[in-house]
Order: structure tokens, then C-alpha cells, then sequence
């Protein structure tokens, strides 16, 4: 196990909230058996007490992250995730440049995803998933790439009303904007070139705020999770080579 600290947002007697990185598991599953490291397992000792999952965020993705010390704070936390009462803002980087705002209206269904087969969509597994976007800025870099001779991403803000997995992934790739460093989504060709670039390789979306009401004291939290120094420093690099 890591024996990384995880950046502490938020902590009280009933709840914690974290900076989550990116490529660390929120608990260990059976796809991921191997794995010795997760949130879980580095808070329990980090803290030196147990806590208890209330969401999740892909391993890729990172940012803030709310667990609960007890399992009747866990269960009325899984209440306002499962009634969409949490306010959740996204970063992220995607493929070309989006409309300035938008509104992706696409329900889910679940995909079979059985080892070493396609992945197809289960019929009658659909579920309402809404995701509301704003570009923030937009980069075109002189760098060639599939058959196009410029490179163009956008970062956007995201707002999910919902909570499906892998929600923003494959509402932006329904839209045809997949993320940057997506590699079960996106596009190979981006992905290719911000290897060769020497850019972050990770998955390019970050959890930056996660508002909620306390289920103990009622008070409001607004937990603001900074950006990771790799998501910050492909951005620099954007910025700083993006064409006028």
C-alpha cells in the first residue's frame, strides 16, 4: 500500500471528504482483485478508522470524494446521491471544440462488457442520464493528427443531474467530443499524440466541486477539490502553444 497521504477537503465525526488522485481505486473490486492500494484502505489507515463508501469516481477520474464514518451517515449520504439533491461540477478535457453550452438528454443502458468480447448495450437496461456542459476555453495546436493537419480539444465544465457510470464518458462520446485520455471511449489518435507530446497520461477529467447537505447538522457543504499538478501542467502547455 502507498504510503501517500490523501489530501483531506473536508473532515468531521460523521464524514470525510477527499482529493481523490487519479488511478487510484475508491475500493478494491473483484475486476481489480490484485490491487492492495484504494481509498478505502489508505484512509482506514491514514485515519485509523473505518470508513465507508458513498459514490464512486472511475479510477481515472480525481477529485473530491465523500466517505462516511459510520454506515447510518453512509446510508442517508446514498439518499441524495440516489435523488439527485448533490451538486456535482466536472473538468474536463475532450476531443474538438463543443458548442458554448450544451445539454446531453441520452439515457444509459448497461453494457455487457464480458472479457473478450464487444461490448454492446443490454436491451431494457436504459436509465434517465442528463449532463449539462459550458466550454471554458478552447486550444488548436500545429500538430497533425488522424486526418487533420491541427489538433483541437476544449476544456469544459460539467454538470451531471445524475450519477450512471461512466456518465460523462459516454455522454461526450455519444456527442462525438470523447475525452482526452479515455482509453476505453476516446479517440486512439488523440490519445497517441498527447503521449508523444509528453502530456499527463491519464484520464482528463476532474471531480472540482461536490456540494451537499450534511445529513447530521443540515449545515450546507461546498467542497472544492484543486486541480492535480499533471492536469494543471497539460493545460499550461495548451495555453502556451495554442495557435492565435
Amino acid at each position: 500500500m502507498s504510503d501517500s497521504l490523501l489530501e483531506i477537503l473536508y473532515q468531521d465525526d460523521y464524514l470525510v471528504v477527499i482529493n481523490k488522485p487519479s488511478g487510484l481505486l475508491v475500493h478494491r473490486t473483484q475486476l481489480a482483485s490484485q490491487e492492495t492500494d484504494a481509498v478505502v484502505q489508505r484512509l482506514n489507515a491514514q485515519l485509523n478508522k473505518w470508513v465507508y463508501p458513498v459514490h464512486r469516481l472511475d479510477r481515472g477520474t480525481s477529485g473530491a470524494l465523500v466517505l462516511a464514518f459510520d454506515a447510518n451517515t453512509a446510508k442517508l449520504l446514498a439518499e441524495q446521491f440516489s435523488q439527485s439533491q448533490v451538486e456535482k461540477y466536472y473538468l474536463c478535457l475532450v476531443r474538438g471544440h463543443t458548442e458554448s453550452r450544451g445539454t446531453i438528454d441520452y439515457p444509459l443502458a448497461k453494457l455487457n462488457e464480458n472479457k473478450g468480447k464487444s461490448r454492446f448495450k443490454i436491451e431494457g437496461t436504459e436509465k434517465e442520464a442528463v449532463t449539462h456542459y459550458k466550454k471554458i476555453e478552447g486550444f488548436v495546436l500545429n500538430q497533425a493528427v488522424s486526418k487533420y493537419d491541427t489538433t483541437r480539444c476544449c476544456l469544459v465544465e460539467v454538470k451531471t443531474e445524475q450519477g450512471r457510470k461512466h456518465q460523462i464518458r459516454r455522454h461526450f462520446k455519444h456527442i462525438r467530443f470523447p475525452l482526452i485520455g479515455d482509453t476505453r471511449y476516446g479517440c486512439r489518435h488523440h490519445n497517441k499524440l498527447f503521449r508523444r507530446l509528453g502530456l499527463e497520461q491519464r484520464l482528463m477529467l476532474h471531480a472540482k466541486t461536490l456540494a451537499f447537505k450534511h445529513p447530521v447538522t443540515g449545515h450546507q457543504l461546498d467542497c472544492k477539490a484543486s486541480l492535480p499538478d499533471g492536469f494543471k501542467q497539460t493545460l499550461d502547455y495548451l495555453k502556451s502553444h495554442t495557435r492565435p
